[in-house]
C-alpha cells in the first residue's frame, strides 16, 4: 500500500514539473505581459497641452508604434467587452431598458468619432493633467466608440433567440440569473460574439488614424503608433512611408489573429449545440502548445475552478422566479411601465427643445435646412452601398459559413482587408479623380463602406455556421436546391443576423463619412457634398454650434431610419425567423 501511494504522489508532483513545453509558454505569456508593461509606462509619461510629439517615418520605429496601437486597441476591446455584457444583457431581459437601450445605441453607433472626441478629449486632459494619459484615454475612448455599439447589439440579439428548450432545462435546474448568464447566455452567444468582435476589432483599425491623429478646434495632438504615422504619411505625400504602414498592419493583424482570435475560435468550438457543430474542428498552435505543458496546464484548470467559484458565488444566486411575461400582466407593472415611458418621453423632450433653442439661438434657419439637405444626400449614398454591398456578401458569407474549413482560410484575410483604413486608399483616389478631372460625389463615396461592409459578411458567416446540420443534412437528403434552398433554409435562417449586420453597418457606414468624404494627399484636397464632410471641416476649425448641428442632424437621420425601416425590419426576422 505505502509503495502505491508513494507511486501515486510521484506521479502528482511529475505533472506539476515544467517542460520544455512549459518554457516556450512561460516565454510567449512573459512577452505579452512586458508589452502591455511597457506600453502602460509610455501611457504615462509627462505630457502638457500644446507639446509637440515627434513623429518620424523611418520604418524602425514601426514595430514600437505597433506595439502601442495594438495594446489601446486590446484595452478598448476590453471596455467594449465589458459594455457589451452590461447593457447587452440588460437591454435583452427588461423590456423597459430595452426601450432606452437599444435606440441609444442606434444614435451611438452613427455619432462620428470626431464627435466624441471633440467633447471628450478636453474632458479626459482635464482629469489626467500633465500627463500623457488624457490623450491616451481620449483615442481609447474613440476606439472604443468604434467598437462597443455593434457588439453589444449582436450580444443582446443573440441572447434573445436562446432556444426555448434550453431555457425550460434552466428552469428545472433552477440556476439564478447568474448562473444562466454565464453557462447558458455566454456560452451560446460566443460564436457570433468572436465573429462581431473580429468586426469590432477590424473598425478600430479603420478609425485608428482619427484616433490617434486628434485634431480639434485647430489643435492637433499627435500620438505616437500606426494611425499618426499613416496621417503624417498622408500629410507628407510619402507613398513609401504609406508601404511600410500597410506591410505592418499586415503582419500585426496576422500576429494577433494566431494569438488570440485563432484560439478563441477553436475554443468557442465546444460551446455549439451538437446540431451545429461543425464537421472539421477548428485548430490553434497556440491551444495545442498550452495542452501540452504542465504546469500551466494545471494552472489554468485551478482558474477553471475558480471560474466556477465565482459563477455559483452564493450572494448571487438569487433563484430564478416568475417569468418577465408574467410579471408584465400585473397591474402595478403596467403602472410602472406607464410612469417609465412618461419620463422617457419628458427626457426626451426636454433634450429635443434645449437643442432646438441652442439652434435657434445659434444658428440660421436656413443654415438647419441646408444640413438636413447634405443629411439626406449622405443616406442616399448609405443605402445604395449597402444594397449593393448585401448582394455581394450575403451569398460569400452562406457560401463561408456553411464550409467550416473555408471560414478559418477566410477570417484573417477579411480581418485584414476589413481593417484598411480608408485613409489608405486616399493617394491612388485622390490621384485617380485629380488625373482623370472625375466627380468627388462619386468617387469618394465607395470609401463610406470600406469598413462597414464587413458587417453585414461577419454577422452572414456568423448566421451561416449556426444553422442547425441535421436540416442541411435533409434539404440535402431530399436534393432541395437552387432558389427553393435559399428561400426555404438558408435566407430565413441567416435573416436576423444579417439584420444585425446590416444596422451596423449602416451606422458605420454613416460615421465612416467624415473620413470618406474628405480625402487628401498632400497639398491636394477633395471635398464631396455631404454631413460628414461638414462635420470634418467645422470639427477642425472648431466652430461648435455647427459641429453640434451636423452631428445633431446625423443622429437623427441614423435613429429616424433605424425606427422606420431597420427596426420593423429586425422585430419581423426575430418573430419569424427565429430557428428553434
Amino acid at each position: 500500500m505505502s509503495f502505491l501511494r508513494n507511486t501515486f504522489m510521484t506521479a502528482y508532483r511529475a505533472r506539476l514539473y515544467p517542460n520544455y513545453w512549459d518554457i516556450i509558454a512561460l516565454l510567449l505569456v512573459l512577452a505579452i505581459i512586458t508589452l502591455f508593461g511597457w506600453n502602460a509606462k509610455q501611457m504615462a509619461t509627462p505630457y502638457q497641452l500644446g507639446e509637440a510629439i515627434p513623429i518620424t517615418l523611418h520604418p524602425s520605429a514601426l514595430p514600437l508604434y505597433a506595439a502601442r496601437t495594438v495594446v489601446r486597441m486590446l484595452i478598448a476591446l476590453f471596455f467594449s467587452l465589458l459594455f457589451t455584457f452590461i447593457f447587452g444583457t440588460w437591454a435583452a431581459k427588461s423590456p423597459r431598458a430595452e426601450r432606452i437601450i437599444i435606440p441609444t445605441i442606434d444614435v451611438l453607433q452613427s455619432v462620428p468619432i470626431l464627435g466624441f472626441l471633440s467633447v471628450t478629449v478636453a474632458g479626459f486632459i482635464a482629469l489626467f493633467p500633465g500627463s500623457m494619459l488624457g490623450p491616451e484615454c481620449a483615442a481609447i475612448f474613440a476606439i472604443f466608440t468604434s467598437q462597443a455599439w455593434n457588439m453589444a447589439f449582436g450580444f443582446y440579439q443573440t441572447v434573445r433567440s436562446v432556444p426555448s428548450e434550453v431555457e425550460e432545462a434552466a428552469k428545472m435546474l433552477h440556476l439564478s440569473a447568474w448562473q444562466r448568464f454565464w453557462r447558458i447566455e455566454v456560452p451560446y452567444s460566443m460564436p457570433g460574439l468572436l465573429w462581431n468582435t473580429m468586426a469590432s476589432m477590424s473598425a478600430g483599425w479603420f478609425f485608428v488614424v482619427a484616433a490617434e491623429a486628434i485634431t480639434v478646434s485647430n489643435q492637433e495632438i499627435l500620438l505616437p503608433g500606426i494611425g499618426s504615422y499613416i496621417a503624417v504619411a498622408i500629410q507628407a505625400a510619402n507613398m513609401r512611408a504609406v508601404a511600410y504602414a500597410v506591410i505592418t498592419m499586415f503582419v500585426v493583424i496576422l500576429v494577433y489573429d494566431q494569438l488570440l482570435f485563432r484560439p478563441l475560435v477553436a475554443w468557442a468550438e465546444k460551446f455549439k449545440p451538437e446540431s451545429q457543430a461543425a464537421e472539421k474542428m477548428a485548430e490553434s498552435w497556440v491551444i495545442n502548445l498550452f495542452r501540452r505543458t504542465r504546469m500551466i496546464r494545471d494552472l489554468g484548470l485551478q482558474m477553471a475552478r475558480l471560474f466556477d467559484a465565482f459563477v455559483n458565488v452564493r450572494l448571487l444566486r438569487i433563484p430564478y422566479s416568475i417569468p418577465a411575461e408574467e410579471i408584465e400582466k400585473t397591474v402595478s407593472d403596467r403602472v410602472i411601465s406607464l410612469l417609465w415611458d412618461a419620463i422617457i418621453f419628458i427626457l426626451g423632450a426636454g433634450a429635443v427643445v434645449f437643442l432646438g433653442y441652442y439652434m435657434w439661438q445659434n444658428l440660421a434657419l436656413s443654415e438647419i435646412g441646408h444640413v438636413f439637405l447634405l443629411g439626406l444626400v449622405t443616406a442616399l449614398r448609405v443605402f445604395i452601398l449597402i444594397i449593393l454591398c448585401s448582394l455581394i456578401w450575403v451569398p460569400v458569407g452562406v457560401w463561408i459559413g456553411l464550409r467550416p474549413g473555408v471560414a478559418q482560410l477566410a477570417q484573417p484575410i477579411a480581418q485584414i482587408l476589413a481593417a484598411f483604413p480608408a485613409n489608405l486608399f486616399y493617394p491612388f483616389i485622390v490621384m485617380f479623380i485629380v488625373n482623370y478631372h472625375l466627380s468627388p460625389n462619386i468617387w469618394l463615396t465607395p470609401l463610406m463602406i470600406l469598413g462597414a461592409q464587413w458587417y453585414i459578411l461577419f454577422n452572414v458567416i456568423a448566421g451561416a455556421s449556426m444553422l442547425p446540420k441535421d436540416l442541411l443534412q435533409v434539404v440535402d437528403n431530399l436534393s432541395v436546391g437552387g432558389w427553393l434552398r435559399w428561400s426555404r433554409l438558408l435566407l430565413p435562417g441567416i435573416f436576423p443576423y444579417y439584420i444585425t449586420g446590416a444596422i451596423t453597418a449602416a451606422g458605420g457606414a454613416w460615421n465612416a463619412s467624415i473620413v470618406a468624404e474628405v480625402a487628401s494627399w498632400g497639398q491636394e484636397k477633395l471635398a464631396a457634398t455631404g454631413l460628414g464632410a461638414y462635420i470634418t471641416e467645422y470639427t477642425t476649425v472648431g466652430n461648435f454650434s455647427r459641429t453640434a448641428l451636423g452631428i445633431g442632424m446625423m443622429c437623427l437621420l441614423v435613429l429616424v431610419f433605424n425606427r422606420l425601416i431597420w427596426r420593423p425590419l429586425y422585430v419581423y426576422a426575430e418573430n419569424r425567423f427565429t430557428l428553434e
